[in-house]
């Protein structure tokens, strides 16, 4: 990924910092009989609730397709409880703040949840799980919002970019905010495995053909892909938006970027099957004005920094806490 597409869709906040999932536990609320496994402040980080977020943060690793090796499983254990127990402080912090933070907001953020869900019976089920309840979950909701609010007031507020910083930012990431070629393309597929007998090749090209022919008499291309073609892109007429070299398989690169505007190209194989592709339009490589990026790398910069300042801000509160580790991991 490019600075240009980090920054694109670069978000900062201390959820996105220090969480991994808004499903996260409340380490201030205890439960009784249960092992302990650090004391901050008072407050008791439970080896239930260090479970249920060590568990979380394996499956986004996992989502992310990366194993775990055994021997990284310790780092791992010990990064988890440091930053539950930087959670804890800055939630602490923010107490002692007064921040606190509107109850419509929490609504919304559970609202946005609930949307990632088919149904309210799947919601239910993931929080059931977790070991959580819709309350516990609220409460979390709402840590995360002061601890935000906190850092925004100590740390990012205080934060300024010079236009100079950002102008020489981009001066001098000049292959950054470089645009490569690009080539807006749709296609019609019918699909074929690599491994199939020739006969079963034969039949589905024979397939294509057809539709080629009716493309030769003048029948519009969307209205061909909607009605023949298996790729999920049939809903919108073949169209498979913009992309630049190395996003496509090669033999179907190689004719897309070969191919003029509006024209369409004999039948192609690929490891997918057999394509009829055309050329919708095409965007020359090019640079990104400054302007065009100046907001977002100001936001970059001023994230990185932010970044660095929070790491000094949780020193100096661990600095002053009392923190307890009463079980080794």
């Amino acid at each position: 990924m490019t600075l240009l597409n980090k920054l694109k869709v670069l978000h900062f906040g201390a959820i996105g910092l220090l969480m991994l999932s808004a499903v996260t536990t409340f380490a201030g609320q205890p439960k009784p009989m249960v092992e302990k496994l650090a004391v901050v402040n008072g407050v008791i980080i439970t080896k239930v609730d260090f479970n249920r977020k060590l568990h979380q943060i394996k499956q986004h690793i996992l989502r992310q397709g990366q194993q775990i090796p055994d021997d990284k499983l310790a780092q791992i254990k010990t990064d988890v409880l440091e930053t539950m127990i930087n959670e804890e402080l800055l939630f602490q912090e923010s107490r002692k703040d007064g921040i606190t933070v509107e109850p419509e907001a929490i609504a919304t953020d559970l609202k946005k949840i609930k949307k990632g869900f088919a149904t309210d019976s799947d919601f239910k089920k993931l929080i059931a799980e977790s070991g959580l309840t819709e309350a516990e979950l609220q409460s979390n909701l709402e840590r995360g919002h002061v601890i935000n609010k906190l850092i925004d007031k100590q740390i990012m507020a205080l934060i300024v970019i010079p236009d100079q910083e950002i102008r020489k930012f981009y001066d001098t990431h000049p292959n950054s905010f470089r645009k490569s070629e690009q080539v807006r393309a749709s296609h019609i597929l019918i699909k074929v495995d690599s491994q199939a007998e020739r006969s079963v090749k034969d039949e589905k090209k024979a397939k294509l053909q057809k539709v080629q022919k009716r493309l030769k008499s003048g029948d519009d291309f969307a209205v061909l892909a909607k009605e023949f073609s298996e790729c999920p892109s049939n809903i919108k007429g073949g169209d498979l938006g913009y992309f630049q070299r190395g996003k496509m398989v090669k033999p179907f690169e190689d004719v897309a970027f070969a191919l003029k505007t509006g024209e369409v190209s004999d039948i192609v194989e690929t490891r997918f099957g057999y394509h009829l592709i055309k050329v919708v339009d095409k965007k020359p490589a090019s640079v990104t004005a400054y302007e065009e990026v100046k907001d977002k790398i100001g936001e970059y910069l001023k994230n990185e920094k932010t970044s660095k300042e929070l790491k000094g801000y949780i020193e100096e509160l661990r600095k002053k806490a009392v923190i307890e580790r009463v079980t080794s991991l």
